[in-house]
This record gives structure tokens, sequence and C-alpha cells, in this order.
């Protein structure tokens, strides 16, 4: 199959069929809502099951119970559905079940606006529920890359046996772009008799599998937290994935964005190379584990000057792009919260600004 013009959100429905998910439970909210609109006709043709929760607590759950059997699930909300999510999936990360999160951002606080944000940013990169927890967290530019995610998300949460966050705002979610389904993406499975609930008689096994998040002996909660503790360090050290753009050059700004604003970041970064300012840019691809080590990399380059941290939202990521520089560079902040995209020529004015 080429390349298909496809809204975001139905891309991402077709892409977590095409890595071989076909349960799909959901609850409506904007700017998401033809995901469970695509796939509530999608999935009865591919002999799969769609299931519209009463609501995103009850949803959160019934993902539990299909992941801690052991079934390839996942769900698609936004920010407040998200939030009521947040307790389900440290439930899930504590019974360490494989599921996919994916969250079309919208602003807030509250009810907010339904355009585009990037406000969830600290909500899932350090852990939105309680207790200590971590979900592998990955931001996609772009309707395609989205697509390429969300397939290869299968396969991280089953790796790892836990939640994985897609985080993306309300841009991917509705604009249209050509996209592929890479078949090299679709994810075989995998032997989960070992940990899930799928009946002994199945297995043909006399041991029980139990999942669950309750230790009552203090001791063993610790030694349980330290398992997911090693678990989190492995992510650490094999997960971290990033995109440099114009580092060659000796560049006095360095912009670090993700998401969609990294394309507007992009078109400034472009056009200020025209006028004979160099600027470079870090775009983390997964914003858990952060790319700590290349922003650093980036910014001790002798002629940079500056790091602008540019974000559709009150400046979030900027305390982690602070903890990569350690104090050796200066850290600013440029964003919008509102809805509002802010464009390359405002970007441009921020760039210039430091360089003065």
């Amino acid at each position: 199959m080429g390349k298909v013009l496809m809204k975001g959100n139905e891309a991402i429905g077709e892409a977590a069929i095409r890595a071989g998910c076909l349960n799909y439970f959901a609850y409506p909210i904007t700017p998401q809502s033809e995901v469970a609109e695509y796939l509530s006709r999608r999935m009865p043709e591919v002999g799969g099951v769609f299931l519209q929760g009463e609501s995103e607590v009850a949803v959160s759950y019934m993902i539990f119970g299909a992941a801690g059997c052991g079934e390839r699930i996942f769900t698609t909300s936004s920010s407040p559905g998200i939030s009521l999510m947040s307790e389900g999936i440290s439930y899930i990360a504590g019974a360490q079940c494989p599921a996919v999160f994916v969250n079309i951002m919208r602003g807030g606080p509250g009810l907010g606006g339904i355009l585009p944000s990037q406000a969830d940013y600290l909500q899932s990169t350090k852990g939105g529920g309680h207790g200590d927890y971590k979900l592998l967290v990955m931001a996609p530019a772009s309707v395609q890359e989205a697509v390429e995610m969300v397939m290869r998300a299968f396969a991280l949460a089953e790796k790892y046996r836990n939640p994985i966050m897609i985080l993306g705002d309300g841009l991917i979610g509705q604009m249209m772009e050509p996209v592929e389904f890479p078949d090299h993406l679709k994810v075989e499975a995998t032997n989960k008799d070992d940990w899930a609930t799928n009946g002994m008689d199945t297995r043909k096994s006399k041991n029980r599998n139990l999942v669950k998040t309750m230790y009552l002996d203090p001791e063993e909660l610790n030694a349980h937290n330290l398992k997911l503790k090693a678990k989190y360090e492995q992510m650490a050290r094999e997960e971290i994935l990033y995109e440099s753009y114009n580092l060659e050059g000796d560049y006095k700004v360095l912009i670090v964005s993700y998401g969609t604003m990294s394309r507007v970041c992009r078109t400034a970064i472009d056009n200020l190379k025209e006028n004979g300012l160099e600027v470079g840019m870090v775009r983390p691809q997964h914003l858990f584990p952060f790319p700590n080590q290349a922003i650093l990399k980036a910014a001790e380059k002798p002629n940079c000057q500056a790091i602008l941290s540019v974000e559709m939202c009150m400046g979030q990521m900027v305390e982690d792009v602070e903890r990569s520089v350690q104090g050796k560079r200066p850290v600013a902040w440029y964003g919008k919260c509102g809805g509002e995209v802010p464009t390359p020529e405002e970007v441009m004015e921020e760039v210039q600004k430091l360089m003065n």
C-alpha cells in the first residue's frame, strides 16, 4: 500500500490496527473524537473490539483488565480525559501491564479550549498519577511520525510491560497529510504466559498468574519499586530519541522544541539562515527519556550564546532543558498557551533578541 491522504486522528486509529492491536476502548473528547468515530466502523471490519465506556475513569480500568489478560490494547483521549485516566494509568504501571495511551492535547487548565496546546508535558513526563512510576513518552511532529510512533509503541509497551504515552497536540489530530503504514512496524505476538491472567488451561500451567498493585509489606513494596526503577533506567539508556537540525554551523542560539511547534521553529531557522544568522535545534522525539546529553553537547558549542525553549504552553519543558544545560548557557522560553500557534516570525524575533 502506497501513501494515502488521511486526517491525523484517523491515521492513528489505522496505525494501531496495522500494528496488530484489535482492542480500542475510549470515551469521546475533542479534538481527538475522530479516532473513535473511525474505529467504531473499522474495528468490526477487522474482527476487533470497539468499546465506548461511560467515562474516562471507567475506560482506564477496562484497559487495565484487558492488558492484565495479555490483550494488546490502546486508547486515545485529550487533556482532561487523560487526567481522569491517571489513576488507572498508575495502576497499570504498578501492575506492569503493557498499554498505549494517545493524548491529543488541548489547552488548560480546567476545561480550557479545544485548540492545539502542549500543556500536558509535565503531566506525561513526570507521572500524572500517584506513586513512583514513569511512562515512556513519544512526541510526533507529523501525521506520518504519529503513525510510526503508534506502531512502535506496542512493541515498546510489551518490551517494558509498561504504559506508553504518545503526546500530540490538536494539530496532529486534525491536520491531513500523506501517510503510509510500514509493514516492518507490524508487531508480532509476544509470549505473555509467564505473567498474564490468560487462564491456566490456556497456558497448560499449574501456576497462577496474579496481576496486582497492592503490596502491604513495606519491604516487598520497596523491592517492587526498585524493580520498576531499574526498568525506567533501562528506558533512559536504550530509548533516547531526538532529531538534530542545523547543528553543523556556528549557531549562536540553540532552540529546543518538539511536536508541531518544532516545524514552525524549523521554518524560522531556515529564514534566519537566509539572512546570515545561524540557529540550531534539538527536537526531542521521546520526551521521556529526555535527550539531556544531546542538548548539553549542542549547548557547549563555542559560539552558542543561549538556549531557547519554544513551546505551546507556559514553559513546562524549560526545567528539563535547564537541567540538560547545567547552567553553562542561559535558557529562555517563548510560547503561547491559548490555542494560538507562534509564527515563524515571532520565533525569529525572540531568537534575535537573544543574539543582541
